[in-house]
């Protein structure tokens, strides 16, 4: 599995809280199960206490990716280090369970679970890979989304860098207030020049011929 994939896992942790919405779904163990998808035998590691490990991880998270957003590359990735610190990664050579066109194993990098509890198995996981995705791409990839009050992390893929939004919804609501803007924009305007023309012509002296 390719380590960049890793990086939605800490997208994932992050994008459980709305801090400008002041919402917040990761409230309970079965949400912290969630959050693994396919890895079920890791996920049912997790217990009620975890909940508040994970929140603690997240804000964490969000912090790399604020650092990212204000251009702070030194901050990001000192924050980035201390998580990778704390929670090191197992990594083994996996692919029994995957096989090429020839039967034989595609082998390719893989990230244990960590056995002490779900939490420092999670945080391993989503520290490496966003270390993976920073060294790679460039801190410039890890952004939050700029559809206000949204703000929602971001691994940005695109080829050209261009990547603004957390998502296509975000993207057509910023892209439709954008448009009205302009528009109301336009309109105050056109009336300001209106309302110049008509004081101009109040305040022209009249000649009598």
């Amino acid at each position: 599995m390719e380590l960049a994939y890793y990086s939605d896992y800490a997208v994932r942790l992050v994008n459980t809280e709305e801090p400008a919405r002041n919402k917040d779904s990761l409230t309970s163990v079965e949400a912290v199960r969630e959050l693994f998808g396919a890895n079920g035998q890791a996920a049912r590691r997790a217990t009620d206490a975890d909940v508040t490990r994970f929140r603690s991880v997240r804000g964490r998270l969000r912090s790399v990716f604020e650092a990212a957003d204000d251009g702070d590359e030194t901050l990001a990735v000192d924050l980035l280090n201390s998580l990778l610190l704390e929670f090191p990664v197992s990594p083994q050579i996996s692919g029994h369970d995957i096989r090429d066109k020839d039967g034989k194993p595609d082998w390719h990098m893989h990230l244990a679970d960590h056995p002490s509890n779900a939490t420092a198995g999670y945080a391993a996981i989503a520290a490496m890979g966003l270390a993976f995705h920073l060294t790679s791409y460039g801190v410039d990839r890890l952004g939050l989304c700029e559809a206000s009050p949204c703000r929602n992390a971001y691994v940005d893929t695109s080829t050209n860098r261009s990547r603004r939004y957390c998502s296509d919804r975000c993207a057509t609501r910023a892209n439709v207030a954008a448009y009205r803007a302009r528009k109301r924009l336009e309109t105050e305007r056109a009336a300001d020049t209106g309302r110049s023309a008509e004081t101009a012509q109040a305040t022209t002296p009249r000649t009598d011929r």
